[in-house]
């Protein structure tokens, strides 16, 4: 079955792949980008699947995705401005939490996915850590050279991308959707 994901960004499109292997999964290829002017991440991600949906083919399932980081800290920011908080955001991270001793974070991903028949179906991931002191590791991207997720030792950078497909927040997310989808193949 085809999924298109209402992104341009290839490393989530890898990491879906990873976690949904019995989809084929494409981008949505569009110059347009809707507004993402949602208050939560959910809405956000279905603000970009009804974008998606306008510019699918009959018969596509289409995603939107939204995710990002809470610091429990700064009072769960960045949140939904994770992507556009600041031209360099692990820095940006790395300067507010100067001298914090409560390090507390989790990432989020939010997936909403519009079947064929308009139907929609919502799933939902987090992976709850603590942000490193400095950036560490190679691999991932986004924040995940200072994010240490609870139970390791390691930044998601350093653990690398075959840990994180297994593991992430949007890797959670895409298995509660596989969950849900034998219900609606029908659609």
């Amino acid at each position: 079955m085809r999924l298109l994901l209402a992104s341009r960004n290839p490393n989530k499109l890898r990491e879906l792949r990873r976690a949904l292997p019995e989809w084929e999964i494409d981008l949505l290829d569009t110059a347009d980008e809707p507004v993402e002017d949602g208050h939560t991440f959910v809405e956000n991600a279905r603000i970009k699947a009804t974008h998606g949906r306008r510019h699918a083919r009959t018969g596509e399932w289409v995603a939107g995705e939204d995710s990002g980081i809470e610091v429990a800290a700064l009072g769960g920011k960045p949140g939904i401005e994770s992507a556009r908080w600041a031209s360099d955001p692990v820095e940006r991270l790395l300067v507010e939490l100067d001298g914090v001793q409560d390090r507390r974070a989790r990432y989020v991903c939010e997936l909403v996915v519009l079947a064929p028949d308009r139907a929609e179906l919502r799933a939902s991931g987090t992976l709850g850590g603590t942000i490193a002191k400095v950036p560490r590791g190679s691999e991932g991207f986004g924040y995940d050279p200072i994010f240490v997720p609870r139970g390791e030792t390691m930044t998601v950078a350093e653990l690398g991308n075959d840990w994180k497909a297994e593991h992430s927040h949007r890797a959670r997310a895409a298995r509660e959707l596989a969950a849900a989808l034998p219900r609606h193949r029908g659609a």
